[in-house]
């Protein structure tokens, strides 16, 4: 690889629709749109420490490597050796030590691969604060690269008129991290017409997404698990929704959350990661994290208050001006890559 080229290195099944997470959209988008930016992409999946390794090991000299945090975290030692012969940059979706399971050994993992990093890009403030907060980069060699949001028209976007149902809708892999039993325990609290349908991958965490829909069997077909959506039958779930639940208990940006404001569709979240600034602009309930009852308590308040519905509905469809564009996400990776 000479010039302007750069090897991408991302887990493996990345264009798999079974598997689609907001990282994976995310990298998609990254290694589709550099070559824009006049970026030959070589994209290498990796199922594994050793494969990480090996494809280190090919890159050439003096040559510049992007490489997905999951991947980063798999294989510190060889990105630390790599270091020493090519320019390394990491593409860190989120901090693993934030989460609440992560292990002592996860920390030190991740510390070694970021702190090896010639540059690390992160998708929120946030996430670029806590890096620093842990000492697990330097500020000048950190770039905040916010997912974009496609854009749908404006007349296929929700428009000011409240639904005529209390649809909910709650977007991300089923895994403890996005708190699906979270919202489960809060649904079982309230009285009301509501319905909620849960869109995402059961794959990763299979034991969790089989207790999840184990639960949500106890609400005689109010509560639905659809798996994976994308195009145009998320968006029909966009549009059809009141309300985006987003219960994470750890949350770097929140792409669902963004993708529902792009739609005109309000959001009840998760106070926690970098949701409060992916929300700035209104439209938006935050709850503490973990908390099925203040969950419950606010998911009430919406369905009993029209006048909080409409004013939240005409808020969201007021953010969608403000949101990012993947062009724009493609032209921070872009600079980021380049040499300092």
């Amino acid at each position: 690889m000479t010039g302007r080229a750069v090897a991408f290195l991302v887990p493996e099944g990345i264009d798999d629709p079974a598997r689609v997470s907001g990282g994976n959209v995310y990298d998609r988008r990254v290694r589709d749109g550099l070559g824009a930016h006049g970026w030959h992409v070589t994209t290498v999946e990796t199922r594994d420490s050793s494969d990480a390794a090996a494809a280190l090991r090919e890159v050439p000299r003096g040559a510049t490597v992007l490489v997905d945090g999951l991947v980063a975290l798999g294989a510190p030692g060889a990105l630390v050796e790599a270091t020493t012969r090519i320019r390394v940059v990491v593409l860190a979706h989120m901090v693993a030590a934030a989460f609440p399971d992560a292990t002592a050994e996860t920390a030190v993992d991740e510390c070694r691969a970021l702190n090896a990093a010639d540059h690390v890009i992160v998708t929120s403030r946030w996430t670029a604060e806590e890096l620093l907060r842990r000492g697990l980069a330097a500020s000048d060699r950190v770039a905040i690269a916010p997912p974009g949001v496609d854009m749908p028209s404006a007349s296929s976007a929700t428009g000011s008129k409240e639904p005529a149902g209390l649809d909910i809708l709650c977007v991300g892999v089923v895994a403890p991290h996005k708190g699906q039993d979270v919202l489960l325990a809060a649904l079982d609290q309230l009285e009301g017409s509501w319905t909620c349908r849960i869109v995402g991958s059961w794959r990763p965490f299979g034991a969790f997404a089989s207790s999840v829909a184990r639960d949500a069997r106890r609400f005689s077909g109010r509560v639905r698990l659809t798996g994976v959506l994308d195009g145009a039958e998320l968006a029909a779930e966009y549009r059809r929704s009141a309300l985006l639940v987003a219960p994470s208990r750890v949350e770097s940006s929140g792409m669902a959350i963004a993708e529902a404001r792009g739609h005109g569709v309000p959001v009840l979240a998760a106070a926690v990661g970098g949701i409060p600034d992916t929300v700035a602009g209104g439209g938006a309930i935050l709850v503490p994290p973990d908390d099925p009852a203040a969950l419950a308590a606010a998911l009430d308040g919406w369905m009993t208050d029209p006048a909080l519905r409409l004013r939240l509905r005409a808020e969201a469809r007021s953010a969608r001006a403000g949101l990012p564009t993947w062009s724009a996400t493609v032209a921070a990776v872009s600079r980021a890559l380049e040499p300092s």
